[in-house]
């Protein structure tokens, strides 16, 4: 019997109900991610630390439709992460948006040019604006075309709104 190979993105996850891995290292950060995903309609792979989802990675029979990475890991940086991604060629089409508190250019060009969709300041946007993001991502990027290279015009580093929200900001440390 003949297995259908996989032409986009090498996920089989439903575009209607998308699992999105989060990788972070925060754990009350992690569990509120989590719980708005959730909230959003979306599954959520939880993982606390790089190795964790790598492994989540090896074990999976279906991949996630993308993966949510925080940059700064106890364990490894987004860098070692995008790199180990890359590296097996069953993950290497999985979109990465790599969420962080900060984005030096050497930085976010170094995640681009290891083909990270998006970048993603924290401190700029509430949760539930990052989760829309990601989830509009996955639905007008997947499902119907092959998954492109990545280009200047499709990959940046997301814009902050125009006018400020009356609501909090999403930010590991609110007071500063």
């Amino acid at each position: 019997m003949k297995t259908k190979e996989r032409v986009w993105y090498n996920t089989g996850m439903s575009k209607e109900n998308p699992t999105i891995m989060v990788v972070e290292d925060e754990t009350l950060l992690l569990q509120a991610i989590t719980k708005k995903i959730k909230l959003s309609g979306m599954d959520v792979l939880s993982c606390s630390s790089g190795q964790q989802a790598v492994d989540y990675l090896e074990s999976l029979d279906e991949l996630p439709d993308a993966v949510w990475l925080d940059y700064y890991l106890k364990d490894m940086n987004g860098l070692a992460f995008m790199q180990q991604l890359k590296a097996n060629p069953k993950w290497e089409d999985i979109p990465v948006l790599v969420v962080s508190n900060s984005a030096s250019p050497d930085k976010v060009t170094n995640m681009l040019g290891l083909g990270a969709k998006k970048y993603i300041l924290k401190a700029e946007y509430r949760l539930d604006e990052i989760i829309t993001m990601i989830r509009d991502f996955i639905l007008n990027d997947e499902g119907s075309t092959p998954a492109a290279p990545v280009t200047p015009d499709a990959t940046s580093v997301a814009e902050p709104p125009t006018e400020p929200s009356q609501e909090e900001s999403y930010d590991k440390n609110p007071s500063s």
